[in-house]
């Protein structure tokens, strides 16, 4: 990978965690979610002039990670509203990398070198230190854990639709835009519906967090689909997942949640596991 493709891919996990933080923390959370949908629809409509319409071969891969994506918004909302985030978060995200890697050997020959495998494994093995933090799940938690393992089986499929759609579509700029318009639309309108179902006592007050929310999404998804065509896909979602580190920061000084010696530990696994990719 190379210095840029690892500047793109760190940045866009510290944007992710960012949003992640916010949808989980701010009191209206389907209220939040649903204005940071807003923003990503009105970014990639106001993208549309400039980066034109994606190549016919890259349609199919796009209209599945859309449905996936779509399918993933709701299941992260309902992930945060089970579990607490610094247990949740790193167990979807730590799912994905070891997934996306399986999916990429076993169907798309993208095969690793020894230490970027030993990378991939080395950094989910950290976010499962991670999760466990506060102890094996409990029973009355397991409902948060299965949330969260769909979610991160979400994911790796979406990483790997996205990176063959962005990979034939002749300009990733243009996939991204798509991408953020299909899934947003979709996902505005359940939630419109839902919010209906069971409104909230009072408005969102914090509309300003939650479209810059929306903005941070946007920009961090679309510097990972501009990776996804620089790099193997199992190194870049296990690169990606940096972002469970930030998170557990962010959980630590804005949540008030321990960091502690497992926290610790999983940084530092974290980190070796960013280093061995890297060293491939």
């Amino acid at each position: 990978m190379t210095p840029a493709v690892t500047a793109a891919v760190l940045g866009a996990a510290g944007l992710h965690a960012g949003w992640n933080a916010l949808a989980h923390g701010l009191r209206d959370r389907l209220g939040t979610m649903t204005l940071i949908q807003v923003a990503s629809l009105a970014i990639g409509v106001i993208c549309l002039p400039f980066v034109g319409v994606p190549a016919a071969g890259a349609w199919p891969w796009l209209l599945g990670s859309a449905a996936l994506h779509t399918a993933y918004n709701l299941l992260l909302l309902e992930t945060y509203r089970l579990g607490d985030f610094g247990q949740v978060y790193p167990i979807a995200r730590g799912t994905s990398p070891w997934v996306t890697a399986l999916i990429g050997v076993t169907l798309l020959h993208e095969y690793l070198t020894v230490t970027q495998t030993v990378g991939v494994v080395v950094i989910s093995l950290g976010m499962l230190v991670l999760a466990l933090s506060g102890g094996i799940p409990r029973r009355t938690e397991a409902a948060a854990v299965l949330a969260a393992f769909t979610t991160g089986c979400a994911i790796a499929v979406y990483t790997v639709l996205d990176g063959l759609g962005a990979r034939s579509s002749g300009s990733p700029m243009s996939y991204a835009a798509w991408l953020f318009i299909l899934q947003a639309a979709p996902t505005i309108l359940i939630l419109n519906r839902r919010r209906r179902r069971t409104p909230t006592p009072e408005p969102n007050p914090q509309r300003a967090w939650a479209l810059l929310g929306g903005a941070m999404s946007l920009v961090a998804y679309t510097l990972i689909i501009w990776a996804q065509t620089k790099a193997p896909l199992a190194t870049i979602a296990a690169l990606r997942e940096s972002s469970v580190v930030i998170g557990a920061i962010i959980g630590t000084t804005i949540f008030h949640e321990p960091y502690g010696r497992h926290r610790t530990t999983a940084t530092i696994l974290v980190l070796t596991g960013i280093t061995a990719i890297n060293i491939a």
